[in-house]
């Protein structure tokens, strides 16, 4: 099927051709995607309201951004696709598994890239093509502490810091169980490396992996688990604490140290690592009836100003040559080699296992 583009003579390919067969024509895209009915794009930040309407005005395309939860978009793809009814044309995930596992295997959403920007995007992001990817950051009070008061993650599985950390629970959050399953199956050793380094002896995996003997001792240790990044950064960052907690969050959480007077600083030499990533994917609904307008939309936010209200907050765009402004508030910039990486290769994998990592955590965990 083509989409023709009246007074041009330029065929469009439309979305279900071939990434190979396809030819990419920004201006007669842009042409085409006029003609097509409005967008609406789902993604789990509010910045999606002004970047669709920035959208719009640089290209005269109609476009709506529309904040839904990781968990909400998977089951509204499903039942707008299952309906007949799309409501969502373009879906920025961050539950990569789940788009893995339930929506690109059942045909609901499809990948593409733009080849402009083909070279840009290392190729272990491009299929499925993400866009960003997102860090959560060990983070301490810069006003209670003059340094990180952590230097070693196997600290937190210590009685001085029981009851005194604080995160996103991970039976609500699949990222955070995703992390457990990646650090397991890609860098266990490094895990047991920072064991060493921090006790002065092995730590004996012959039966159970460092990353299952960590996860054991933190939930152990009586964290406090929250519904969000916001009591996060509430328990770490707010002014005035005589003990405030240690906390893991997204790095978008900084831009309150401008917004409510917080002190959140990032942990720059915690071992192993000073946080961990996951992705965001950019998804088009197969049913959309504007192919056009959602790719030119995944080909805006591949670009420096489309992406630039994200960057912003310390997100990390997958185009190289988008790169972090000076002024982000995390300082992540100079820390993104420190960064444990998340790996799209197995990401089956921590779909397939979150329950079995909610299991270990539900079990072991103690208030």
């Amino acid at each position: 099927m083509r989409r023709m583009l009246s007074g041009t003579g330029i065929a469009l390919l439309a979305l279900t051709l071939p990434l190979a067969a396809q030819e990419f024509d920004l201006d007669a895209m842009i042409e085409a995607a006029k003609a097509e009915p409005p967008i609406t794009i789902y993604d789990s930040t509010g910045k999606i309201v002004d970047m669709a309407e920035a959208f719009t005005a640089k290209y005269g395309v109609s476009a709506t951004g529309q904040k839904v939860s990781a968990n909400a978009q998977l089951e509204m793809i499903i039942r707008e696709y299952q309906a007949d009814n799309v409501a969502g044309d373009v879906v920025l995930i961050t539950d990569a598994p789940a788009a893995l596992s339930q929506l690109m295997p059942q045909g609901f959403v499809e990948s593409w890239i733009p080849t402009d920007l083909t070279d840009k995007v290392p190729k272990q992001y491009r299929n499925p093509l993400a866009v960003s990817t997102n860090a959560n950051v060990w983070t301490y009070n810069t006003e209670a502490y003059d340094s990180c008061p952590v230097s070693n993650v196997w600290e937190l599985t210590e009685p001085n810091w029981y009851g005194k950390v604080a995160f996103v629970d991970p039976l609500t959050k699949g990222t955070y169980t995703d992390w457990f399953n990646q650090m397991e199956r890609h860098a266990d050793a490094e895990l047991a490396a920072a064991y060493k380094d921090h006790f002065g002896k092995d730590l004996d995996t012959s039966s159970e992996s460092a990353t299952k003997q960590w996860v054991k001792g933190l939930a152990a240790n009586g964290p406090l688990v929250t519904d969000g990044d916001d009591p996060a950064s509430d328990a770490v960052g707010a002014p005035g604490q005589a003990e405030p907690f240690f906390g893991l969050m997204s790095s978008a959480k900084f831009r309150d140290n401008e917004d409510k007077g917080y002190k959140l600083g990032l942990c720059e030499d915690i071992k192993p690592w000073v946080g961990w990533t996951y992705l965001k994917l950019a998804l088009i609904s197969a049913k959309t009836d504007s192919p056009n307008a959602a790719r030119l939309f995944v080909h805006y936010i591949l670009t420096e100003e489309g992406i630039a209200p994200q960057v912003a907050d310390g997100k990390i765009s997958t185009n190289i040559d988008v790169k972090i402004p000076d002024d982000e508030p995390s300082g992540i910039a100079n820390s993104l080699d420190a960064l444990f990486p998340y790996d799209l290769s197995t990401g089956i994998d921590d779909w397939e296992t979150r329950q079995d990592w909610q299991d270990l955590w539900t079990i072991n965990y103690s208030k």
